[in-house]
């Protein structure tokens, strides 16, 4: 197993969650803009290709002394990155940023609420189906119902990332896992992303926002959270991921004009506050160390 390079960016893990979550949102904004000229599926697949040929190049991992089911687990991730990129960038090309993000996050806060088999998990969970309820001014049907429904999806798939990803992390040194994972997912999401989109996909304009998508989407992010998860608890990070509904609305009013009226932030400030609750007293993960001699970190999420 070839050398852990570390941490790509030091510093403390609050400002390092803060970074990945505007770098994320504002990237969503910035492939909404290349909907119209390459669909959604065109940017994930640019997404994806970029991501993949950077972290390929800067990372190296090495492909000797695998087993079948460490190439099972990272096939698998790579498939919950096509579907959880696909199923949202599909939501946001019908609802706002905000809202399907927030639709989103409760993937992870129903998968802890499964793992956690407590009654105040219920009740966090409660409240974050309150607050969706709210988001869509009373129920979900004040929101585009295929865009909700693309949402829901996407927050399934991010809940197999979640769980999946920690296996990943597990069977590979540093974030070499997650560098095959996106080449596997690059190679499903090209040809669906060429089927849909075709020679636009070439465009240099075109090629030149997908190459952002992929810096601020998942090369900054997931570095910066490789980073924070060497610095905090499990349950902290997870406290911390619920900034990102609070700044995918802040990126869809800023980058794409989509105002969000009092009843709708309230309805994302309760689902933050309930994964914020339901997440809270997660356990520590401790970094099993690698053959080097240095901690290998939970999956990046």
């Amino acid at each position: 197993m070839s050398e852990s390079r570390g941490p790509l960016v030091p510093g403390p893990a609050a400002p390092l969650v803060l970074g990945a979550a505007v770098s994320v949102q504002f990237g969503s904004a910035v492939a909404a803009l290349v909907f119209p000229a390459a669909g959604p599926s065109g940017v994930v697949a640019l997404r994806l290709a970029f991501a993949a040929l950077i972290l390929l190049a800067v990372l190296r991992p090495s492909l000797r002394g695998r087993t079948r089911r460490d190439w099972a687990l990272v096939v698998a991730f790579g498939l919950a990155l096509v579907a959880m990129n696909s199923l949202l960038y599909h939501a946001i090309d019908r609802i706002p940023l905000g809202p399907a993000v927030t639709l989103e996050v409760l993937g992870p806060l129903t998968l802890y609420v499964v793992l956690g088999r407590r009654l105040r998990n219920v009740l966090w969970a409660v409240l974050a189906l309150v607050g969706v309820a709210v988001l869509g001014g009373g129920s979900v049907t004040g929101l585009d119902p295929v865009g909700v429904l693309l949402a829901l999806g996407a927050a399934t798939a991010w809940a197999a990332y979640v769980a999946v990803g920690a296996r990943v992390a597990r069977a590979f040194t540093g974030a070499q896992g997650l560098a095959l994972a996106l080449a596997v997912g690059a190679v499903v999401a090209v040809p669906l992303g060429m089927g849909t989109a075709g020679g636009a996909l070439l465009d240099p304009r075109v090629l030149a926002f997908g190459a952002a998508v992929a810096l601020l989407s998942s090369v900054i992010p997931y570095s910066l959270e490789m980073a924070a998860m060497r610095r905090v608890t499990a349950g902290s990070f997870a406290v911390m991921m619920s900034l990102y509904p609070v700044i995918a609305a802040l990126a869809g009013w800023l980058v794409l004009g989509q105002r969000l009226g009092w009843l709708e932030l309230v309805g994302i400030a309760l689902v933050c506050v309930a994964t914020a609750g339901a997440t809270s007293g997660a356990r520590a993960v401790t970094p099993r160390p690698s053959e080097d001699g240095s901690a290998v970190p939970p999956a990046a999420g």
